[in-house]
């Protein structure tokens, strides 16, 4: 990943049961706008926000919806079908394996 301006990013990590996470947020100092998720314990993944790439991306065969327990109420979610998947928490795959099964993991 290039990063270009690198100055105007500041970086937030959560408090989780009284204890800093160790993932590092990234944004951007000036508009607030999410860019990227990382985390040392896991070097090799970084996760950006789609919204932050400047390229055309693909159009995702199907859409994850998760942690659906923590919705509020007037959140409204497409019923689950071939391209609306749902699950009450986390599922058992991970980001990669989804890529994966897709065909759309970039080593």
């Amino acid at each position: 990943m290039k990063i270009e301006g690198e100055e105007h990013l500041t970086v937030y990590r959560a408090m989780i049961n009284g204890e800093r996470s160790q993932g590092e947020r990234n944004f951007c100092r000036h508009c607030g706008c999410a860019l990227w998720l990382y985390d040392p314990r896991w070097p090799e993944l970084i996760h950006p926000l789609a919204s932050a790439i400047d390229g055309d991306l693909p159009r995702p065969p199907q859409t994850v919806h998760l942690m659906l327990d923590f919705k509020p109420g007037w959140v409204e979610v497409a019923g689950p079908d071939d391209k609306n998947v749902h699950f009450a928490r986390y599922p058992e795959f991970s980001i990669e394996d989804w890529h994966r099964q897709h065909g759309l993991w970039e080593e």
